[in-house]
Order: C-alpha cells, then structure tokens, then sequence
C-alpha cells in the first residue's frame, strides 16, 4: 500500500442539481486523456460514497500532488450558466464528511484540503487568498470545514 497522507476535497465543476456518475466522470476524463477516473471517491447528490480509481494507485486529481493524497469530489459545483458554487445537498454534506473521517481513520492523515489550496500563496502569508486561487473547486472552504476530523485524530 502507498504512503498517504493528504485528503484532498474536488467538486466535478457539473451543474447543480444535474447527476453524474463514476461511470460518467470516468468518461469525461478518459477523453481528457486520464488513464482512470482522477477521483478516489465520488459523493452523489443522494450523498451515497462511489468508489473511482482504487486508493492503492495514484490518484489524477492535483498535479504535482497526486502521490501521497487520496482525492474525493463531490458531483456538481457549479451553476447552470458555469458559475462555481457550492451546490452540496445536506445528503453530499453527510456523504463527505462520512468518507472523509473513514479515511482518517485508516490512514495517518496530516491535512484535509480543497483542491484550490494548492494554488500559490503568491504573497507568501502563509494562507492561500481568494485572489490567488488558480481555480475554485471544492467551491466551499475545506480546511475549516473538516478540521475538526483532524482534531478528533489527535484525543
């Protein structure tokens, strides 16, 4: 088994309300060139967790920091016009929160991050800013969010 450490939040960037499938999400990144799904895991709207690319391989989920991370979204995360949002219905909420306090529990998980956290902090104040974000995904604050399942790992 890999090493990990990180657990990494995604939205799809699908339109809200609209369901997608792993199978779905397979196929939009197989046309992007992916060997796999990029996803570890995928929470429906009805907040149900689906499996994607298996944790024993490397996720295709952030570039450069794919090796020690498990990457897990959520389907929607943008509006019908394109606009990201967070679209997550209280079931996804659950559905998130649930997977991600398993994988802490069996992995020695040091960080919970969005995918937009691996933007540059281009002022080096040690945080990355909405402005210097590359990208929105998971469209909500991950970090604060599930910090609390990092704290629970530590009593």
């Amino acid at each position: 088994m890999r090493f990990i450490d990180t657990l990494v939040v995604h939205c799809t960037a699908t339109p809200e309300g609209k369901a997608f499938t792993v199978a779905d999400i397979r196929k939009m990144h197989l046309a992007r060139g992916f060997s796999d799904i990029g996803y570890h895991y995928l929470v429906y709207l009805d907040g149900s967790v689906h499996e994607g690319r298996p944790v024993e391989k490397i996720g295709a989920h952030v570039e450069g920091h794919n090796t020690g991370s498990i990457g897990i979204s959520y389907v929607g995360g943008i509006t019908a016009k394109g606009a990201a949002k967070d679209t997550r219905t209280p079931e996804q909420k659950e559905g998130l929160r649930r997977i991600l306090t398993e994988l802490a529990d069996r992995f020695p998980i040091k960080r919970i991050l969005g995918h937009r956290d691996f933007s540059p902090d281009k002022n080096h104040n040690g945080k990355v800013d909405s402005w210097e974000r590359i990208k929105e995904c998971p469209c909500f604050d991950a970090i604060p969010e599930y910090a609390d399942i990092l704290k629970r790992k530590g009593d």
